[in-house]
C-alpha cells in the first residue's frame, strides 16, 4: 500500500471517529499502552478494532465499539507520535443509552535505553459521568525497568493539566493540576498471544482524596498477519465523580484487531 492511500485511510478513520463522539460521549482515561505498537519498524503503523453485538428483547438493544490508532516513529528511532480514537455505543430502539469517545495524542522521545519523556493532549466528554468537556495535557518521563523477549516493564509519573466542564445545574468549570502516573507491563508468552495491563493513578495535588484509578487488561490472540481476536477488561474509579454520577464504571468486550 502506497503511503498516500495509507495516510488517506487513516486520516478517513479518524475523522469519522472524532465526527462521531464530538457529539456526546462517556470518555474514561486513555490507556496509550495498549495502543502503542511493538516494532522496530519506522514510519507510519496503524491499527483499526471494533466489536458489534445486537439482541432482541422487549426492545432491539444494539452495541458497538470502534477504536483507531496510528503511530510515526521517526528513522532515528527516537521520536514516536501516537494518535488514539475509540467510541462506543449503546442504543434500545431509538433511545442513546450510552456513548463513549475520546481523541489522544502523545509524543515519545527517547534519551537513553531506558528513559523516554513523553508529552500528551486529550480531549474527551462524558454523558454517564456527567462532564461536558475534558482538556487535558501533560509531561513527564517514562521508565523502562525491565524489557525481555517476552516480558517488558514500565513506569511514569507525569504532571497533568486538566480544564473540565461538568455538565450539571448549575455548572461548574474545574481547571486543576493532577498526577497521572502508570505502571505497564506486556506479556508474550508465544508468538501469536499479547498481554497489556496497565494501571493509572490520577490524584489531585491540592487535595489527594481527589483521585482516579484506572485498569485496563488488554488480550490479543493473532489469528493471520493483520487479524487479531482481542478481549478487553476496564475498571474506573472516580473517588469525586460530577454530581450523582455513579464512581465506578467497569466493561468488558470482545472484538477484532486489524493491524496495518
Amino acid at each position: 500500500m502506497g503511503i498516500k492511500n495509507f495516510i488517506y485511510r487513516w486520516i478517513t478513520v479518524l475523522a469519522v471517529t472524532i465526527l462521531q463522539f464530538s457529539v456526546n460521549g462517556r470518555a474514561q482515561i486513555v490507556n496509550a499502552e495498549s495502543s502503542r505498537m511493538q516494532s522496530d519498524t519506522v514510519g507510519w503503523l496503524g491499527s483499526f478494532g471494533a466489536a458489534f453485538s445486537m439482541n432482541k428483547t422487549q426492545k432491539n438493544i444494539f452495541s458497538a465499539a470502534a477504536e483507531a490508532a496510528m503511530q510515526y516513529k521517526t528513522r532515528s528511532n527516537r521520536d514516536v507520535w501516537l494518535v488514539v480514537g475509540n467510541f462506543n455505543l449503546l442504543k434500545a430502539n431509538e433511545e442513546r443509552l450510552l456513548t463513549d469517545g475520546q481523541l489522544h495524542v502523545r509524543y515519545n522521545r527517547k534519551l537513553n535505553k531506558w528513559l523516554r519523556w513523553e508529552v500528551f493532549g486529550q480531549f474527551q466528554n462524558n454523558v454517564i459521568t456527567k462532564v461536558d468537556a475534558r482538556f487535558l495535557s501533560g509531561t513527564g518521563p517514562r521508565i523502562k525497568l525491565t524489557e525481555s523477549h517476552r516480558f517488558k516493564l514500565y513506569v511514569a509519573s507525569l504532571v497533568m493539566y486538566e480544564n473540565e466542564k461538568e455538565k450539571i445545574t448549575p455548572v461548574l468549570i474545574h481547571n486543576d493540576l493532577r498526577s497521572s502516573s502508570y505502571l505497564s507491563f506486556t506479556w508474550r508468552p508465544q508468538q501469536n498471544l499479547n498481554l497489556v495491563s496497565t494501571t493509572y493513578y490520577q490524584p489531585l495535588f491540592k487535595s489527594m482524596s481527589d483521585y482516579r484509578i484506572l485498569n485496563q487488561l488488554v488480550l490479543k490472540v493473532k489469528a493471520s498477519a493483520h487479524f487479531s481476536l482481542s478481549v478487553k477488561w476496564n475498571y474506573l474509579l472516580d473517588s469525586y465523580p460530577a454530581g450523582d454520577a455513579v464512581s465506578t464504571v467497569y466493561s468488558f468486550a470482545t472484538g477484532f484487531t486489524y493491524d496495518m
